[in-house]
């Protein structure tokens, strides 16, 4: 077994054919489906079921890409700090929320104390965020809410609020603060599920005994705060992102009884994952460790030791 080995493994499975790994590599597909089969063989497993001309990756798989993951992660990052070295990565996800409101201003600072370091950032639902940095397709992860999966730390950094908003002159206006059971039936304008927003909007009714039915799902804020200003329905976003509309009166808010929507914005990346020096500055400036990016020694660790001081 070699990296060349995991390097191909890992490239089948983030691809999902041996066929577009072997595209993504530049090499033969039958090569690609040798080292498979030479990895399978040398663990005695099956990495992969081939069901209808598809692959289908196995329990002994998951395990294998997870630890690849972290051993060409450690490789990547020596190649990367050793001196002529090929310079720094730093593979950011942020969701909506975070990627809109609160990360440009975290990647500009990081950029003028680490500019030999290439920020990639890729913005998208909080679910989403979470399963690349399990896959170890992302090293940071500025996200809503809490991390679902046990193998990922969350260092929470700012509270945020939801809000409902409707178009001025909504009948509901006259009756605030509403009772939650008549958001049921009221046509919802929401984020697409697995955003952080939606979750604790769903979290805070489904404990109410009430179902969510959205009349509008979308990822795009901006389409969703347009349907609520047609008077389309009631549009459930953070309120910093209802800033200007609100004070322009295009948008107003609406008081509901007894349903606080608050969540915090975390930052999260995998428990055992290796944060080089500049990771470790990125999640100091999300978290007002210090007043500016610490250049002392990455950590490795098991959860504690892997947390900042």
């Amino acid at each position: 077994m070699t990296l060349r080995h995991l390097r191909i493994f890992t490239a089948v499975c983030q691809c999902g054919s041996a066929t577009e790994a072997a595209r993504r590599l530049y090499m033969t597909q039958p090569a690609v489906s040798l080292a498979v089969s030479e990895l399978e063989s040398h663990y005695g497993v099956r990495l992969f079921d081939r069901i209808s001309r598809r692959l289908h990756i196995t329990e002994p798989g998951r395990q294998l890409l997870a630890r690849a993951g972290q051993i060409l992660d450690l490789i990547d990052q020596l190649e990367e700090e050793m001196p002529g070295g090929r310079g720094g990565r730093l593979r950011i996800g942020a969701s909506i929320t975070a990627g809109s409101e609160f990360l440009p201003g975290c990647v500009e600072q990081f950029s003028a104390a680490w500019p030999e370091v290439e920020v990639q950032v890729r913005v998208d639902s909080s679910e989403t965020i979470e399963d690349l940095l399990l896959e170890n397709r992302l090293d940071l992860g500025l996200m809503d809410g809490p991390a679902r999966d046990g193998q990922l730390a969350a260092h929470p950094f700012l509270e945020d609020e939801l809000g409902l908003f409707c178009c001025p002159g909504h009948p509901l206006l006259a009756r605030q603060p509403l009772p939650p059971a008549e958001l049921a039936r009221q046509p919802l304008l929401l984020r697409e599920a697995g955003s952080g927003a939606r979750k604790v909007f769903e979290s805070a009714l489904i404990t109410r005994g009430m179902e969510v039915s959205p009349a509008w799902e979308s990822s795009s804020t901006r389409a969703l705060k347009e349907a609520a200003r047609q008077g389309l329905g009631i549009a459930v976003l953070p309120v910093r992102l209802a800033a200007e509309e609100l004070a322009s009166g295009a948008l107003c808010r609406l008081a509901v009884e007894g349903m606080p929507l608050v969540r915090n914005l975390c930052a999260v990346y995998h428990k055992n994952k290796y944060l080089t020096p500049a990771a470790t500055a990125f999640l100091e400036i999300c978290t007002g460790a210090k007043s500016g990016p610490a250049k002392g020694p990455g950590r490795q660790g098991d959860g504690e030791r892997n947390q900042l001081e």
